[in-house]
């Protein structure tokens, strides 16, 4: 297992995270509710543990195989998850973290389970941030970071097998990038 390389993958998607938070800081700054210090914080807290993990784990010419798929998939959950709940926390529109956690993989999971009440209550930045999770979950995370990551050989069909649902996992154009586009 090329640890270096799923760590690396993990810490590109982090930074990728730092870069979807972009869009509701400006959200909390045209609408001017105070959440863009809850977003700035969030921002620079997955910029700085993303950048410092992909520098530590600079990318060697591995592929990955399935295993370090799987692993580079389950890590890749666990820390959008994490990093995703600090803007609620961080603003107090959800105090505990495990609530505010669960928020967030339910969006990211898109299976629309909520803590919440009263959803219209929350700052229109937040509100954005809750169904901006949502968009990107319903579009699939690691799909859209296949996108955007540069080919690595055989590495991008493996995290879409372990993203994928179902039995196996067909190929649209002959590339994995083109078809995740």
């Amino acid at each position: 297992m090329s640890n270096k390389t799923v760590f690396y993958t993990v810490g590109r998607v982090l930074v990728l995270e730092a870069i979807l938070l972009i869009l509701p800081l400006g959200v909390s700054l045209i609408y001017g509710d105070g959440g863009y210090t809850a977003f700035g914080v969030s921002i620079l807290i997955a910029l700085a543990s993303g950048g410092i993990i992909s520098l530590l784990c600079r990318k060697r010419k591995s592929s990955l195989s399935i295993r370090d798929g799987f692993a580079v998939v389950s890590l890749s959950w666990i820390s959008l998850s994490l990093v995703g709940a600090l803007p609620f926390v961080i603003s107090g529109e959800i105090p505990s973290f495990v609530d505010a956690f669960f928020e967030t993989v339910s969006g990211f999971t898109t299976t629309g389970a909520s803590i919440l009440t009263d959803v219209e209550a929350m700052s229109k930045s937040m509100l954005f941030w809750r169904s901006f999770t949502h968009w990107v979950g319903g579009m699939g995370v690691l799909v859209f970071l296949l996108a955007i990551m540069p080919s690595s050989g055989s590495s991008h069909m493996n995290i879409m097998r372990a993203e994928s649902p179902g039995p196996s996992v067909g190929k649209l154009v002959p590339k994995v990038r083109q078809t995740a586009k």
